[in-house]
Parts: C-alpha cells; sequence; structure tokens
C-alpha cells in the first residue's frame, strides 16, 4: 500500500537521520517514540524479530539504551522515494557498552512513512541483533 506523500526528500532526510537517530543516539525516549505511529511495524529482518506497536518498541528501546552507555549512528548514505514517503540509509552503528567495550554494525534501514511518521522499519543488521 501508498500513502500520499508528505514530506520532501530533504525532510525525509533529515526526519530519519537527525530527529529519529539524534533522539536514540541521545536515548531521548519519547521523542524517539514520537516518530512512530502508535501501530508501526519494526522489523529486524536479519534475526527475523518483530516489534508491533508503540509498546513493543518502547521495550525495545528501553532494553537497548539501558545496554550501551554511547550510541552514534553515523556515516549515513540515503536512498530516497520522495513520491512515496520512502528512506533507505547505509550507516555505521557504533555502540559503546558500560565495560567499554565496542561495537561497529554496518547497517541498512528501509524506512515506510505516513503522515510524517515511520509506518514500518526494516532493519539489516551486519552484526549479532542489539534490537531484541
Amino acid at each position: 500500500m501508498q500513502y500520499e506523500p508528505g514530506l520532501s526528500r530533504d525532510e525525509l532526510i533529515e526526519f530519519a537521520t537527525k530527529t529519529y537517530f539524534g533522539n536514540v543516539d541521545a536515548k531521548n525516549m519519547d521523542d524517539t517514540l514520537d516518530c512512530f505511529h502508535d501501530e508501526a511495524l519494526f522489523c529486524v529482518q536479519t534475526d527475523f524479530t518483530r516489534h508491533s506497536g508503540k509498546a513493543e518498541i518502547r521495550r525495545m528501546f528501553e532494553d537497548f539504551f539501558g545496554a550501551y552507555e554511547v550510541i552514534i549512528h553515523r556515516d549515513f548514505v540515503c536512498t530516497v522515494d520522495e513520491a512515496h514517503g520512502r528512506i533507505t540509509a547505509n550507516f555505521i552503528a557504533e555502540l559503546k557498552d558500560s565495560e567499554g567495550n565496542v561495537t561497529l554494525l554496518n547497517n541498512t534501514n528501509f524506512w515506510r512513512l505516513r503522515d510524517g511518521k515511520f509506518q514500518e522499519v526494516y532493519v539489516y543488521m551486519s552484526g549479532a541483533n542489539v534490537l531484541v
């Protein structure tokens, strides 16, 4: 199903890389969740993991935020389908736990937006799933 386009190419990139990942990296739970529709679907395709609805997505982020002292998403390469409100980004996720161990992942996310918020998120992760 296609949704009416609502954001420009630049707005889609800003939303995914700055608004969403900016809030994830800062561990701003409420602002992170504001990026999603109530019934959003979040799937980690490489681990067959699915989180459906904001309650499940919140629990996923609570665990993720608690597991890492530092979360950084960087080096984005985006492809945008402005006409259909979709964006894809390849990026590095740099995670540091409380013991100083660093995990580097080369991930790709596919987002489908509806009315300026994520309706569907599909994540392809290069290593072990950190979003369980």
